[in-house]
């Protein structure tokens, strides 16, 4: 028997239609497991659990007639969770500190707001990195995000609870938030897809000054197809943010998503770390190879390339990380913050308006530079990490927040890179490492090209044969039953009239 979380977001939304399932009883069904897990993954931070229930009770009772006119998109009734550095107005939002544990937004995010008008359901908040300073979820105001591939490792960061929980079955896909990697950073080690779109793709607001253009909104989902439906509903255009937002893609990111066919393509193959000179782990370069090998197979020319960037970035890269932790915190709150992120304050404090100004040239200059050098190739692959796991509470170990804040730079010396660039970039999972753990890599286009990204990546999920690969935690109780083996071949999932619950 099937149980609900083994539905896709998609699949979940399309038994509602059917009225196969209603939006509480999915709802019901992932509070039980995230009451039942949250904790042991460090998935969720706040749970919205009353809230959901009204506004799952309050879109079943939707006329089927109106409910696309109300809430356009493929998405109505699913549940969705929303990273702790998102602000929800109502709702505390501890942008992962224990400076803010107690904040209550008043206003929401365009994300929440928009995605609340596609029909979607929060469950609450999942665990963040304090102020989203680090690439590991290990904070004071929550449990650890762990992986629930091997509890003994972490879920990554900064949208380790996002990826925890989405991997964990305690919800179908999640939002997120790339400034440096933390979607696809947390997605690779959880065997999940996390994308960062074109810069410009979906709104940072109504807050905040758009982080130099490094930090974008983005899905943390099981499949592709998942991901580019979250991020229909969330790239709408709003007025007045800084970048452009490239058109649309025809009929939508999931239509491209869906025909995980985007032609025949020139792919710049290469694993030469970016940030770091680090050795990188046989595991992910196996994951390159193969995914090379199926890409090639799919007909696609994938050619070896010389890296676009390379550690000469990282000073310029950290000098804009450290102005970018100065998020505003009360001075009597300072000394609640994590050694960490009291480095990179103390750090991003001493540096002039004029070096700031000086390093966003440059990293400019060396933008235009890597652009001309692959101005050839259609998309980049290269390994989404430089080992495939790390322990909860690695980085931290030695006591030496420079050392921790190293760490991460060898841990991670391809994802920043993209967040400079700006362009559409994606972790797929596509093996498992020689003990078993998830082994995702990169897929990066050009900017705009976010159609073409979400295609080769379906293209890819389909050949690897990945979503159908769980945790063992994903079949822990509780759960509720439902009557299909394959809904999205057979078209649906028949409800069972007793809901096994344990």
């Amino acid at each position: 028997m099937s149980q609900i979380h083994d539905l896709t977001a998609l699949e979940q939304a399309a038994a509602i239609r059917r009225g196969e399932l209603s939006g509480i009883e999915i709802v019901e069904h992932y509070l039980a497991r995230i009451h039942a897990h949250s904790d042991t993954v460090g998935a969720f931070v706040t749970v919205t659990a009353d809230h959901a229930r009204e506004q799952a009770g309050a879109l079943d009772r939707v006329p089927p007639g109106t409910r696309t006119r109300r809430h356009p998109g493929p998405l109505y009734g699913v549940p969705v969770a929303i990273k702790d550095l998102t602000l929800t107005a109502g709702v505390r939002t501890t942008f992962g500190s224990a400076a803010f544990a107690d904040y209550v937004p008043s206003v929401d995010a365009d994300v929440v707001r928009l995605l609340r008008a596609a029909g979607t359901v929060s469950l609450g908040k999942t665990t963040a990195a304090e102020l989203g300073c680090s690439l590991y979820t290990e904070g004071e105001v929550a449990p650890p995000a762990r992986n629930p591939w091997d509890l003994a490792c972490t879920a990554g960061g900064s949208s380790g609870g996002a990826a925890a929980a989405v991997a964990a079955g305690l919800v179908p896909f999640a939002q997120g938030s790339d400034g440096g990697g933390s979607c696809r950073i947390p997605a690779a080690l959880c065997g999940l897809v996390g994308y960062k779109p074109t810069r410009g793709v979906v709104s940072g607001g109504p807050l905040g000054a758009g982080g130099f253009g490094l930090p974008s909104h983005g899905p943390i989902a099981r499949t592709v197809a998942d991901a580019a439906a979250m991020l229909d509903a969330m790239a709408v255009p709003v007025p007045g943010e800084p970048y452009l937002a490239p058109p649309p893609p025809p009929g939508g990111h999931l239509a491209a998503a869906r025909r995980a066919d985007p032609g025949r393509l020139r792919i710049g193959r290469f694993t030469t770390p970016m940030l770091a000179d680090e050795p990188v782990h046989p595991d992910c370069l196996a994951a390159v190879d193969t995914a090379a090998a199926l890409l090639a197979d799919a007909g696609h020319e994938v050619v070896d390339v010389p890296a676009p960037l390379g550690p000469d970035l990282w000073p310029l890269f950290e000098t804009v990380w450290y102005v970018l932790a100065l998020a505003p915190v009360p001075p009597e709150r300072e000394a609640r913050l994590l050694p960490l992120t009291r480095l990179l304050r103390r750090r991003g404090n001493a540096i002039s308006a004029a070096t700031l100004v000086a390093t966003l040239a440059e990293l400019q200059v060396q933008v235009r530079r890597a652009m001309h050098a692959v101005a050839g190739l259609d998309l980049l692959l290269c390994p989404t990490l430089s080992a495939p796991q790390a322990p909860v509470g690695w980085f931290t170990e030695t006591g030496d927040p420079a050392e921790d804040f190293d760490r991460q730079r060898r841990f991670s010396p391809y994802c920043a890179v993209f967040n400079v660039t700006g362009q559409p970039s994606v972790s797929v999972p596509v093996a498992q490492s020689t003990a078993g753990q998830p082994v995702g890599i990169l897929l990066t286009g050009r900017s705009g090209a976010d159609a073409t990204v979400l295609a080769t990546a379906a293209q890819l999920e389909e050949r690897t044969g990945w979503p159908g690969r769980h945790p063992e935690i994903w079949r822990a109780g509780p759960s509720a039953t439902v009557k299909a083996s394959e809904p999205e071949r057979a078209g649906g999932v028949a409800r069972s009239t007793t809901p096994d619950v344990r």
